[in-house]
């Protein structure tokens, strides 16, 4: 489904929220139909239009020359340099609802950040509304349950500091400053998938802004059809501002980090990969291969990566091959938090 269409008085709204394009964003309005569909125009917003939105809007709405808008529009990806008409900074699902309208009623191309490591930079628009959701950091554990929720501003990081606070935790970024929301939409491949799966697999429910400004709450029993499109459904399903997770027992220490050669080495290191892999068991993820020196100096070296969550007498065990094999120039595997 390339679209998720919105019927009203003046014509089909489109929504692409297609993760393979980013969150998403919201197409222009032309007079000739295509694909049977109309599209919006891109409109000028009237100031006045700006100043009612900006006094019930509790975040911070940032426009070019304002101080903050340089450092706002920035992703992780520095190559990326993209400047947006507005960015509505949003506190809320509240914020939400609101920065969307003005989007629709505007017109406007609309991109939505997460926590904006995805390195097409998608999550920044051209002379559209960057809905920026990097502040909604709320998280939430309920340990007798067993879950997280976490708002669509959190990073991993984030989360994993609270939910460690028990001992618990689910299949997280590989890299702690990549953001929950992006990360769990696109599939979610963690450090702990070989014995939890993926993020997506792990997700119980998530919150949803529709086109039309509807919230939703979507899971297996509630809104079920939409829950199955969030879960790899194509997207383009609405604004995701909230998201349930179920928690495992994980830690405080686990296994892991990583072994590297030199680049001499990368075939065999390579082989050996292939060759351990092929029969690990599901408490040990391992990657391998070719990286520059961590030292920052650029040179070519062949790596292998592991994370063990079992406990520490079956990861030691378990990795014990991985440091031993071959001439390593560094060795930096063992327990960690």
């Amino acid at each position: 489904m390339p679209y998720f269409a919105v019927n009203d008085s003046t014509g089909i709204y489109l929504l692409d929220l297609n993760f393979k394009r980013g969150w998403g964003r919201l197409r222009s309005q032309i007079t000739e139909k295509k694909w049977g569909l109309k599209m919006v125009n891109t409109q000028t917003i009237s100031e006045s239009a700006l100043e009612d939105f900006d006094a019930e809007f509790r975040g911070k709405l940032v426009r070019p020359g304002d101080d903050a808008y340089d450092t706002v529009r920035q992703i992780h990806n520095g190559m990326i340099d993209k400047r947006p008409a507005l960015i509505a900074r949003c506190t809320g699902v509240s914020d939400v609802v609101d920065a969307i309208k003005l989007g629709v009623d505007s017109g406007l191309e609309i991109s939505v950040r997460g926590g904006g490591h995805n390195v097409g930079g998608r999550a920044v628009c051209d002379d559209g509304l960057m809905i920026d959701l990097s502040s909604m950091k709320g998280i939430y554990v309920d340990t007798q349950a067993r879950t997280v929720r976490a708002q669509a501003g959190v990073t991993w990081n984030e989360l994993n500091r609270e939910t460690q606070l028990h001992g618990l935790a689910v299949t997280g970024g590989m890299v702690s400053s990549t953001g929950v929301a992006g990360f769990t939409l696109g599939g979610g491949i963690g450090w702990l998938m070989g014995k939890y799966g993926l993020a997506i697999d792990n997700l119980l429910s998530a919150e949803l802004v529709t086109a039309t400004g509807e919230v939703l709450q979507a899971s297996e029993k509630e809104n079920s059809d939409l829950f199955w499109g969030l879960r790899g459904g194509g997207g383009n399903f609405g604004v995701a501002t909230s998201f349930e997770f179920s928690l495992y027992d994980v830690g405080p220490t686990i296994i892991g980090g990583l072994v590297v050669y030199p680049f001499e080495q990368a075939r065999e290191v390579l082989k050996f990969y292939r060759d351990f892999t092929a029969d690990i068991p599901d408490e040990l993820s391992v990657l391998g291969g070719l990286i520059h020196a961590p030292d920052g100096s650029g040179t070519p070296m062949a790596a292998i990566l592991a994370c063990h969550c079992g406990s520490q007498e079956e990861a030691e065990a378990a990795v014990e091959p991985i440091k031993s094999f071959g001439n390593p120039a560094m060795v930096q595997l063992g327990p960690m938090p």
